[in-house]
């Protein structure tokens, strides 16, 4: 029934499976790859026709990870799928980079690409299985796609490349990158990357590594694409615009020469729409597809002469050389009721970046595939519209915002401090209010400030630039700090963050077939000449982080307990702990392990709130001094709360040295008293004295009160209340003997005895009985 083709090969240690002709028969071109045991189908469909005036591509890619594949229920009150995670966002954008640049000009056909998670087994991530998928589908669609693309992930243990670990494993103890790479047989197309401080040579080595075993997985999708692949499509995208264009450079072309001269963004601007103008008006009586090829021109012989320039005359749009950085102005302390705050400035290109310091609580649970998972570095990238000087939608996260806000995480992510040595939750917010050219990266440089303004003990300051590309045949030139027209009418965006010690971060997009290992290499050596002088121009704002977090952050006091003693501190139900945040005002934080987070902005607090811990979780010592209050009395002493969580009892003989009537002519409850441990019976009871410490001060008295002569047991009912020594129990004299009754002592040795007449009734806890 089914025409189903099935394609596999071994990579890294694992099968990959690329099936097609079974499920999801209807779109131009559907793949199920499997890989261990994670399964993502990839279903590709195009529009078969272009609606009339249309000149842009409308490609489309969906990321969805199911809940079920990894046999779990969505939480939430829907209990279903709902908008794009942040991760689902991330992994649309690693599939559209790299398969964009594939179609050819003029092609605008709409295309959704939709990748679903069937399957996840826990260790193989799906992103690439999906990047896979897609260029699967795509190959095999019949649409005019250069592909095939291969992807893969790569790791590095200090010594040997690993392909396709589990991110887990990428960076975790022994892991120090986190690369991910898109290819076609001869190009490398899209780069992703997070890394610890690596060289240069490192990071080009890794980037190899991937695209040669990215090889292999073209060669699969080559061999499934023999056997499935549909008919091409015929598409006309011949838009000949030679003629067009000469005849527009003569009336346009000195003009627009002229506007790229000029180096202020907003004068260049002017002068470009009024070129522009210019050109519509001279096409003003033709017909429409007419003036549409004439638009698509007038790009074109923008992006020509700016190129000219730059190849032939190493000549910029703002005259800077080709390696030369646009003047910085970086300055902290910017907001004063902040954390940290920063202004970063670089030529045309501003942000204002805040950092924030929280407690555990303000942590952001992450629900995925994996489960629940805490992530307590956040940093959130803001593009408003006013930053380029336009007017459109405000208060929407754009996947672009998303994606750039990742890309400076991966860059500050390595140089935080531990999280046992600084236990904070830290949220960074950049907001750009100008851009011409590369606002992550003035995001990465103004974070890094604000993270050091705040007092985050960062291992090192960490810079970012990117890098751009012209190439025309075998000719190319690298610029550094690239602006927004360059990045426009460019072929590559290649981005690098790192410290003095190595790159953290590492992103390229390109908008031709792919660059060569030459290419890169000169992008990474001039970026971190780059890097170095951006880092220099940083130091001048800030050279390392505060000695102390700002006034306005809350403190944090971390303490480690005994596992055993967690049930002491949280109490039934909860009660201790509630307890203790109510009385001292302080946050209080414990894990499974026994960390206890203590958080408030007040050092008083936090003092009070781990004072009452650790008479919590203390073992109480015989013959140490103590302060406590009087929680309850009764007839024979009062019970004191000391240590914040132990109770003991001071007997009214143990008072004063003076006899004592009554316990209430002493101590009163919440009183608070100095007190002695005497003895800690066997079952953890505790005998205190107040009589042998000096109220006033805490200290030891000396205890003149001669020692007791020691009687044998059945004698001792008088002296010690009527305890009775045989059954009967005697009664004994004195105003607590037991009164010369029968019931004076009972078989379990209590004193049920009277006064001296034989009345009233007194309860003497279990651990002062013989």
């Amino acid at each position: 029934m089914f025409d189903k083709k099935t394609v596999s090969i071994e990579w890294g240690g694992k099968t990959l499976t690329l099936e097609t002709g079974q499920i999801a028969r209807q779109a131009d071109g559907a793949v199920l790859a499997t890989y261990g045991e994670t399964v993502v189908l990839c279903a590709v469909t195009a529009a078969k026709s272009v609606r009339e005036g249309q000149d842009f591509f409308p490609l489309t890619v969906h990321y969805q990870e199911k809940f079920s594949s990894a046999g779990r229920i969505p939480g939430g009150f829907f209990k279903r799928e709902g908008r794009a995670t942040e991760k689902e966002t991330l992994t649309s954008r690693l599939i559209d980079r790299p398969v964009r640049p594939l179609f050819p000009e003029g092609f605008y056909n709409e295309i959704n690409v939709i990748c679903q998670v069937l399957s996840y087994d826990g260790e193989t991530e799906p992103d690439i299985v999906a990047m896979v998928a897609a260029s699967a589908a795509l190959t095999i669609s019949g649409l005019p796609f250069m592909g095939p693309i291969g992807a893969a992930r790569v790791g590095y243990d200090g010594s040997d490349y690993i392909l396709n670990p589990s991110l887990g494993d990428a960076l975790g103890e022994d892991g120090h990158l986190d690369l991910v790479v898109a290819a076609t047989q001869d190009a490398v197309m899209m780069v992703e990357s997070e890394a610890k401080e690596l060289d240069e040579e490192t990071m080009l080595g890794a980037v190899m590594f991937a695209h040669e075993e990215s090889r292999k997985v073209i060669g699969a999708i080559i061999e499934l694409a023999e056997q499935a692949a549909k008919d091409p499509w015929e598409v006309d995208t011949s838009d000949d615009t030679s003629a067009i264009k000469e005849k527009l450079r003569g009336i346009v072309g000195d003009d627009i020469a002229a506007a790229y001269k000029l180096t202020d963004k907003s004068a260049r601007s002017d002068a470009l729409n009024s070129a522009r103008a210019k050109a519509k008006e001279a096409f003003a009586d033709e017909e429409g597809q007419t003036q549409m090829v004439a638009n698509k021109a007038v790009k074109k012989l923008e992006a020509e002469i700016v190129r000219g320039a730059i190849l032939k005359d190493g000549q910029r749009i703002d005259g800077r050389k080709l390696d030369q950085v646009r003047p910085i102005e970086a300055m902290v302390g910017l907001l004063p009721r902040t954390h940290g705050s920063a202004l970063f400035t670089r030529g045309e290109t501003q942000a204002i970046c805040t950092t924030t310091l929280g407690t555990k609580d303000a942590e952001q649970m992450i629900d995925g595939l994996e489960g629940l998972s805490y992530n307590h570095f956040m940093l959130h990238y803001n593009f408003p519209p006013y930053s380029v000087g336009e007017v459109g939608r405000f208060g929407f996260t754009s996947r672009r915002e998303t994606g750039h806000g990742k890309l400076a995480w991966r860059a500050l992510h390595p140089v935080l401090p531990a999280h046992e040595d600084f236990p904070y939750t830290i949220r960074i917010l950049s907001d750009i209010t100008e851009s011409n050219g590369s606002s992550s990266m003035a995001t990465v440089c103004g974070g890094c400030l604000s993270m050091m303004d705040a007092g985050v003990p960062i291992e090192r300051p960490v810079s970012g630039i990117a890098m751009g590309l012209i190439l025309e045949g075998e000719d190319f030139a690298v610029l550094s700090d690239i602006l927004g027209d360059e990045d426009h009418l460019g072929d590559m965006d290649f981005k690098v963050a790192g410290s003095e010690k190595g790159i953290t971060s590492l992103q390229m997009d390109i908008k031709v077939a792919g660059i060569t290992q030459e290419i890169m290499k000169t992008a990474l050596a001039q970026a971190s000449e780059g890097r170095a002088h951006i880092l220099g121009e940083m130091q001048k704002a800030l050279g390392s982080a505060r000695g102390e977090v700002s006034k306005h952050a809350p403190r944090i006091e971390t303490m480690q307990i005994d596992k055993s003693k967690i049930r002491d501190v949280i109490g039934t139900g909860g009660k201790v702990i509630r307890e203790i945040v109510a009385e001292t005002g302080a946050k209080v934080d414990i894990d499974d392990e026994g960390v206890i987070k203590i958080s408030s902005s007040n050092g008083d607090e936090i003092a009070a709130a781990k004072a009452w811990i650790e008479g919590i979780v203390e073992e109480a010592e015989v013959g140490k001094i103590y302060t406590g209050k009087v929680v309850n009395i009764v007839d024979f002493g009062a019970f004191v709360n000391f240590m914040g969580g132990k109770d003991g009892l001071v007997h009214v003989s143990e008072m004063k040295n003076e006899r004592v009537e009554k316990p209430t002519d002493v101590v009163s409850e919440g009183q608070e008293v100095k007190v002695k441990v005497l003895e800690i019976d066997q079952r953890g009871k505790v005998r205190l004295s107040m009589r042998v410490v000096d109220q006033e001060t805490g200290e030891e008295l000396e205890d003149t009160r001669p020692p007791r002569e020691s009687k044998p047991r059945g004698d001792r009912g008088g002296d010690r209340g009527g305890r009775g020594g045989d059954r009967r129990g005697g009664g004994g004299r004195g105003p607590r003997g037991g009164g010369g009754r029968d019931r004076g002592g009972d078989r379990d040795g209590s004193n049920k005895g009277g006064d001296d007449n034989g009345g009233g009734e007194a309860h003497v806890p279990d651990f002062l009985k013989d």
